[in-house]
């Protein structure tokens, strides 16, 4: 019996050793998990951090969204529109918004020739889009300037349409009717040139029908605005060369419609022409 009894006692203690094992080892588990759970709640609160952030982030992008937007599309139509302004306003410069005026009388008869050759006659030419500054030529065309310059003095430019504008070439003017039919109700027979280029940029010429006679004057100019004028017989008057304001008469012609010739897309007008003499040409240089 007490071998039975020893090894009751010795079953007895092996179990309580391997009970207190187990006991060490869930303490540790514990421990373990507990940690664990700290990593997890600290891992949780470091998501929920970012989480937050990036919802603060986005409601900020959304307001500047709803801000930014309006603005980026008021800021695109007002840069388009005022692309289209400065694109009328490069196309005509700082062209004033006017009206095409009305008709005038006609009906003068050919003025006599009075011009003083020993005279320089300077024709400031007063648009809607600036001034042109013209030397009239009035010692190698007189019989032109003389027209002119009879014309000016009368004031029959005042308040003129001008007319038509042809790309990279010219613009013109001086018709009573507002159309290329138009002029005084006569015509003279002026000089034609002889130099070379005949009419190079800023040159002032008489217009006139195909038909007519070479050197036919009358009423209505023209600018030369560009080469397009390389191509003319030299079987048009000139008047004269432009000083200043070559630039205005540039803007002008931009105004040009996109056929490339004919009236203007915006109306401009000479207000008024005004000659004046600026001293005595050297006998030397006087025909």
């Amino acid at each position: 019996m007490v071998p039975v009894g020893l090894g009751c006692s010795v079953i007895v203690w092996r179990t309580a050793e391997v009970r207190s094992g187990n006991i060490d080892s869930r303490a540790v588990s514990k421990a373990n998990k507990r940690e664990r759970q700290r990593q997890n709640r600290e891992q949780r609160r470091e998501y929920e951090l970012q989480l937050a952030k990036r919802r603060r982030l986005w409601k900020t992008a959304r307001t500047f969204a709803i801000i930014a937007v309006p603005i980026i599309i008021l800021g695109v139509v007002l840069s388009l529109t005022s692309s289209s302004d400065n694109g009328s306003s490069a196309a005509g410069g700082t062209c004033a918004s006017v009206k095409t005026p009305p008709v005038k009388d006609a009906g003068l008869t050919a003025p006599a020739q009075t011009i003083d050759t020993t005279q320089a006659y300077s024709a400031t030419i007063d648009t809607t889009c600036g001034t042109i500054e013209v030397a009239v030529d009035a010692q190698q065309y007189p019989i032109s300037a003389n027209n002119f310059v009879s014309l000016a003095q009368l004031g029959f430019y005042d308040d003129l349409a001008v007319l038509r504008a042809s790309k990279d070439y010219l613009i013109q003017t001086g018709s009573p009717d507002q159309t290329t039919e138009g002029g005084p109700g006569y015509t003279v027979q002026a000089e034609v040139p002889t130099a070379t280029p005949t009419y190079p940029v800023g040159t002032v010429v008489w217009a006139k029908k195909g038909s007519e006679p070479a050197g036919t004057a009358s009423s209505q100019f023209f600018i030369v605005t560009g080469a397009g004028s390389s191509s003319l017989p030299p079987d048009y008057a000139i008047i004269g060369t432009v000083t200043s304001g070559q630039k205005v008469a540039n803007n002008i012609e931009r105004l040009a419609p996109k056929s490339g010739d004919g009236a203007l897309t915006k109306p401009v007008t000479m207000k008024k022409v005004t000659i004046t003499t600026k001293g005595v040409v050297p006998p030397s240089s006087a025909p």
